[in-house]
């Protein structure tokens, strides 16, 4: 299939156009980005810590670190603002688009990239407190929320869902500025890999690295599939599709009966509930407000088609809605709805 040239005003173009460029003609740099004070900050943090290892960016598809390599990708559509714009359309949020945020996430690849690029897995202290890297990527995990065995970094308590995650995890504490770590996590399991990472870090200084790869493995110049079919698939990897899976719940909530015909239908409730509490669930959970989203849709959906109408109080059923949008958002995780590994 034949694709025009990509024009030069391509940012003023309306999302159903932008949505058909391939994501490779895509004229974006690191360089003059939000993203270069990003990456130079954090060059700072480590080189502060003394650690000074070939530590390489660029862009792809989405966040993550390549085994055996020290080169970081980084979503593309932390490059240009137009693209954050349709990023937040399509899913309703942009990971890593404020600064705090894409810090914390550099500071968690930067903590894959040093274990690549020092073999850290290897060593025995490591494979003890960490778990062996060699389990395999879960589709899903189940976390435990309240576990001290693990720090909190990232959102949806990403630590738990790997040992290398652990392990990055672990680093982006410990690499953070004022941290307080010691303190924050006195009197926790966790505790001692921090302890662990702080050792470790410090017998790194001025060395060498083991590996000092900085291929770009699927680059962005790579991809010739188009927006469109890019956040299609992302869509499908986080969207949901269980008809009639929510009949028992919603018919808890609500009702059908016919003393309750003249009250306000569930579907209305829903909708008009519907983006303070997606983002609500999405801060407490770091699940997608689109995954989120389509959890609602279908709640919308199919209580609509069951003809149901409020039976409580609002403030009753809009905190009992709340319960369920989180007790599903965490059955996400369990199953496989959750963020790609980073």
């Amino acid at each position: 299939m034949p694709f025009a040239p990509l024009p030069p005003d391509w940012p003023a173009l309306a999302d159903p156009q932008l949505l058909d460029l391939r994501m490779r003609d895509l004229p974006l740099h690191i360089e003059g980005s939000a993203l270069e004070a990003r990456i130079a900050d954090l060059r700072a943090e480590l080189d502060s810590r003394e650690l000074r290892f070939p530590l390489h960016f660029y862009l792809s598809d989405e966040w993550f670190t390549h085994d055996d390599v020290s080169a970081i990708a980084i979503a593309f559509y932390l490059a240009h603002p137009r693209l954050s714009q349709l990023e937040k359309a399509q899913m309703l949020e942009v990971e890593g688009g404020d600064y705090e945020w894409c810090m914390r996430i550099l500071r968690h690849e930067a903590g894959h990239a040093i274990d690549n690029a020092y073999a850290l897995r290897r060593r025995h202290q490591r494979r003890l407190l960490f778990g062996s890297p060699r389990q395999p990527y879960p589709e899903s995990y189940t976390p435990k929320p309240y576990s001290k065995s693990y720090v909190l970094h990232l959102d949806s308590w990403y630590a738990q869902s790997h040992p290398d995650e652990d392990f990055a995890e672990t680093f982006a504490v410990w690499l953070t500025p004022n941290s307080g770590w010691k303190k924050r996590y006195a009197g926790w399991p966790a505790l001692k890999k921090l302890e662990y990472m702080d050792s470790l870090m410090q017998s790194l200084r001025g060395r060498p690295p083991v590996v000092s790869s900085i291929e770009e493995v699927d680059p962005l110049r790579h991809h010739r599939k188009t927006l469109r079919q890019h956040y299609r698939r992302k869509r499908r990897r986080y969207g949901v599709g269980h008809t009639g899976f929510y009949d028992r719940d919603l018919r808890r909530l609500f009702s059908d009966a016919p003393e309750f015909a003249t009250n306000v239908s569930a579907a209305q409730f829903l909708a008009r509930m519907r983006q303070p509490v997606r983002r609500l669930v999405a801060g407490w959970t770091g699940i997608y407000q689109y995954t989120i989203d389509q959890v609602i849709e279908d709640m919308i959906t199919r209580s609509r088609e069951l003809k149901l109408r409020l039976a409580l109080p609002e403030d009753q059923a809009r905190e009992q809605c709340t319960v369920l949008l989180t007790v599903q958002a965490m059955n996400h995780l369990h199953t496989g709805g959750h963020r790609v590994a980073l």
